[in-house]
């Protein structure tokens, strides 16, 4: 679906969703299965809304304070930081009118962020409280882009020796490898028919869950998958979610976790959720979803079985284990709070 008719049609759909929900809430309700239940808090963010907006909550980060990160599009504040306890603390940027990915890199003890603009056709690197320190442009370099406006970066995953990998995920679905100083390396992916493509290459992180073998796991949202790769850019194999589009993959502790916008049934009609896998990529629970189910070690398609998100966008693990869910075209809310229940 090209991402200007989605857009239309699905933010009509959340405003009706928004004044007449599906599956009106029951109090702190508690979304998944298994070992992996959460309760669900709407109303976690006090910021104030006249003073403070949102528009499409894109992605969130914890830093080494504890404090929550958010990145929005709406530039009145690109990013408020808060507490865990949903206070807001403190807000900047209105340069980035398409915020898109924000990724949290620990650089020699100093921390750093990296912001995807779609709307810039540009990653930002910045200090945590926000001023610029390098700015990556298109990738003439790679031969594949004639102008900026074919590159619209989504997301970055930093290597541990600060290697910077860009997800072109609404440009042409390439990622782009540049080393700490923002040299370009190489890049691979792109669209096609064989299984080392990308079909849009949303989100990006690094897997270093085995000790032998550290991995790049890239998103292929429209193709309902995961797909892995080496550092070089080398295609290992393919994660099938039937069903989802999925977001960003998070990686906190053993665990996988994944906003899913939408289900591949109910396109454009507020059908997101989220899902979380094991370290053997096994999906596990899904909040708001259907249980997982394997026929033959084969995962079943998954849908959505209750209306609790609109178009979950990102998944935000903090140090205790609560997440914290960014949410796109879904009316302007703040982030949703979910705590583990035992």
């Amino acid at each position: 679906m090209h991402r200007r008719n989605f857009i239309k049609s699905s933010s009509l759909g959340a405003a009706a969703f928004l004044s007449n929900p599906l599956f009106p809430f029951s109090d702190d309700p508690v979304l998944g299965q298994h070992k992996k239940r959460y309760r669900l808090n709407t109303h976690w963010s006090k910021a104030d809304v006249a003073r403070n907006p949102v528009n499409d909550c894109h992605e969130m980060v914890q830093d080494s304070k504890g404090r929550i990160i958010l990145l929005t599009n709406e530039i009145k504040n690109n990013v408020l930081v808060y507490d865990k306890g949903g206070k807001l603390l403190t807000t900047w940027g209105n340069e980035y009118p398409g915020a898109h990915g924000l990724t949290l890199f620990n650089e020699n003890g100093a921390e750093v962020l990296f912001i995807c603009d779609n709307n810039r056709h540009q990653v930002i690197k910045t200090t945590i409280d926000g001023r610029v320190l390098m700015v990556l442009d298109y990738p003439k370099e790679t031969g594949q882009y004639t102008k900026a406006e074919e590159y619209i970066p989504t997301e970055t995953a930093i290597t541990p020796n600060g290697d910077i990998f860009v997800a072109d995920g609404y440009g042409k679905d390439f990622v782009i490898h540049y080393d700490s100083s923002g040299r370009y390396i190489n890049h691979f992916g792109g669209r096609g028919t064989e299984e080392k493509h990308l079909l849009n290459a949303h989100g990006i992180c690094v897997d270093q869950r085995d000790p032998n073998r550290s991995l790049l796991i890239v998103t292929s949202r429209q193709q309902n998958a995961f797909k892995r790769y080496t550092f070089d850019g080398v295609y290992v194999d393919t994660i099938r979610m039937p069903g989802a589009w999925v977001c960003r993959p998070v990686i906190k502790g053993d665990y996988m976790y994944a906003a899913v916008l939408q289900t591949d049934s109910l396109q454009g009609k507020q059908s997101g959720f989220v899902t979380i896998l094991d370290k053997n990529f096994t999906v596990v629970s899904n909040l708001g979803g259907n249980e997982p189910k394997y026929v033959d070690h084969k995962l079943e398609s998954m849908y959505q079985t209750e209306k609790y998100f609109v178009y979950p966008h990102d998944v935000c693990v903090d140090d205790e284990e609560n997440l914290y869910i960014a949410q796109w075209n879904s009316g302007k809310v703040y982030p949703y709070k979910l705590s583990p229940v035992l």
